[in-house]
């Protein structure tokens, strides 16, 4: 019997120069997916200097089109090639997959709501909006749906859709110490440089610390096409001696990055979860991010493993006050620790192998599915990695 097949859709791959932790999130599902049995492939969009096709370990990776085009792309691919199970991963926007297969998992990190007009103002934005809003939720009405937090769960069933399961990102354990933390108070920040990331407001809070901890400095890991924008900014605060941008980085220089960092700064507008937040748990960095972020509400335990905030006043202060305040940072960095390593890659992928099974698509429809990978983790003495579907209220 031949193995199963998946096609999981992306707009990108970690090898993107913007790719970030929801693209993480959809490799390592699919290298577990692949240890699991299954044959897989990831269909992303190309990027100058791509390939058309590479092998990495057990998955196979397919590059097409532009960061537009690749829908489209997807859409072909998953109609010539038939795969048994497809995983439509929509940042924003599906791939309309479901209109050439029924066998469909859609994955959702977070609901893009306000994100459409900071990126696209306009029609666009508008655009975009209803696509995500009404158009995907009546397309995919009857496929499972994956998000990653209770957060993004609850705004998806604001969307009308009902049969939702999360599954968590996983973390990998924190490597050796690499370097000493820093002599002066620093702050990191980690992920796409892109306006919804909101990293002026990182800016901000260093030059609020520095009113009182003149050598307060903000390092900058990744990049972006809003990375001239945030220079800009920079330079018109006068911080470009309190900034550093390192860019697109290695995974060893990243983690170094937090090995300096004594807080880590994460001003999005929304974030599904936040995988940096359990990154730099391991090094025992503590966060600072927003509420309303939604997955934020999850991934940091407000006052045990870092702080949540309301507003960018707040925000400033925040870090401000734990760069000035040892004895509560060293807590909070103890807290960090003590809650990293709570989820797992592999439980996240025996969650899709659960949701992807035939026999698992068969009870989906009846409105009774099982959670899936409770009878894998059972086995293994683990406990559950994902929360059970939730069902709209009659």
């Amino acid at each position: 019997m031949r193995p199963q097949s998946v096609l999981l859709l992306n707009w990108r791959d970690t090898t993107n120069p913007e790719g970030g932790g929801s693209e993480r999130y959809v490799e390592e599902v699919a290298r577990g997916l692949a240890m699991l049995g299954w044959t897989v492939t990831v269909l992303c969009a190309a990027y100058p200097g791509s390939p058309r096709e590479a092998r990495r370990g057990e998955v196979q990776f397919v590059y097409r089109g532009t960061k537009v085009t690749v829908y489209l792309h997807g859409l072909l691919y998953t109609w010539l090639h038939r795969p048994d199970r497809v995983v439509d991963v929509q940042n924003g926007l599906p791939f309309f997959t479901r209109l050439v297969r029924r066998a469909v998992v859609v994955l959702v990190h977070h609901v893009h709501r306000e994100q459409w007009q900071v990126v696209y103002p306009g029609w666009r934005g508008r655009l975009g909006w209803w696509l995500e809003s009404r158009v995907a939720p009546t397309l995919y009405a009857d496929c499972p749906y994956v998000t990653v937090s209770s957060a993004s769960r609850d705004e998806l069933a604001g969307l009308g859709i009902d049969n939702i399961t999360v599954v968590h990102n996983g973390t990998d354990p924190a490597p050796a110490r690499q370097r000493a933390q820093a002599a002066v108070p620093t702050v990191v920040c980690v992920g796409r440089i892109v306006p919804h990331k909101q990293l002026e407001h990182a800016v901000d809070a260093i030059a609020v610390a520095r009113q009182t901890l003149p050598e307060a400095r903000l390092i900058v890991v990744g990049s972006g096409w809003w990375e001239d924008s945030l220079r800009a900014y920079v330079e018109t605060c006068g911080l470009t001696e309190a900034v550093e941008f390192r860019g697109h980085v290695s995974e060893a220089d990243k983690h170094a990055a937090y090995d300096e960092a004594w807080v880590l700064a994460l001003p999005s507008l929304k974030e599904g979860w936040g995988l940096v937040v359990g990154e730099a748990a391991g090094h025992g960095v503590p966060t600072v991010a927003y509420r309303s972020a939604g997955g934020p509400t999850e991934s940091v335990h407000d006052g045990v493993s870092g702080v949540l905030v309301d507003s960018p006043a707040e925000f400033a202060a925040a870090v401000t006050s734990l760069l000035a305040d040892a004895v509560r940072r060293q807590r909070l960095s103890a807290g960090a620790l003590a809650g990293a390593g709570r989820f797992t890659w592999p439980a996240a992928a025996r969650a899709f192998d659960g949701l992807l099974r035939p026999t698992s698509s068969r009870s989906s429809r009846s409105g009774r599915r099982p959670a899936p990978g409770s009878d894998q983790a059972a086995a293994r003495g683990r406990p559950s990695p994902t929360e059970p579907p939730r069902q709209r209220s009659s």
